[in-house]
């Protein structure tokens, strides 16, 4: 004889076991936590309204974002406002209007924006930017647009490098100055007393 023990969230039928779907509670809670922690592990999250845009512009969004290595999700908002009170971030709920997707960036803080303000400009869509989160801190739709227009890191980082270069060179300059002329001073002194 055959066991007929049901297993949890399976069902035996015909002789075959057959699995059911998961509770839709479990499903929402589960949802819940991974949302929790990549608003955790993000350093950036940007917030769009993505009404309008057809499922092939919607693929080719999130191929254009993944090259830089950020994840585009469509979420609903009573499980990403669970998700951002978790999270510690509560503030965050005030922007979780309407259709939301949010681009969840983990290395610079502004290449999620950049790359979605070039979509937007290659194909003219209104793709619109609601708001975000930027190293925990809630983040208003101007001041993501902001966040896009900030050069690189690396450009960053050169730009302060030049800054702090300069002034040293300049001490440098200054310093070297009176040294050639105490030497210009000696050398026309050593030609004077070789002449007499």
């Amino acid at each position: 004889m055959k066991d007929t023990t049901i297993l949890p969230a399976s069902v035996f039928m015909a002789g075959r076991i057959f699995l059911l779907p998961r509770a839709r509670k479990e499903q929402k809670v589960e949802q819940v936590e991974l949302l929790t922690e990549k608003l955790k592990k993000t350093k950036v999250a940007v917030l769009t309204d993505y009404r309008g845009l057809t499922v092939s512009q919607m693929q080719d969004l999130r191929s254009r974002l993944r090259g830089g290595n950020v994840e585009y999700r469509v979420i609903k908002n009573t499980l990403a406002r669970r998700a951002a009170e978790a999270a510690g971030v509560p503030a965050l709920e005030s922007e979780l209007k309407g259709p939301i997707a949010i681009a969840f960036g983990y290395d610079e803080l502004g290449v999620p924006a950049k790359l979605i303000n070039e979509f937007i400009r290659a194909t003219r869509l209104k793709l619109e930017v609601v708001g975000g989160l930027v190293e925990g801190r809630v983040f208003n739709r101007d001041q993501i647009k902001q966040l896009a227009d900030l050069p690189s890191r690396e450009v960053l980082l050169a730009q302060l490098l030049g800054t702090l270069q300069s002034p040293v060179a300049q001490l440098v300059g200054i310093m070297q100055t009176p040294v050639q002329q105490l030497i210009g001073v000696l050398n026309a002194y050593k030609e004077k007393v070789e002449a007499a």
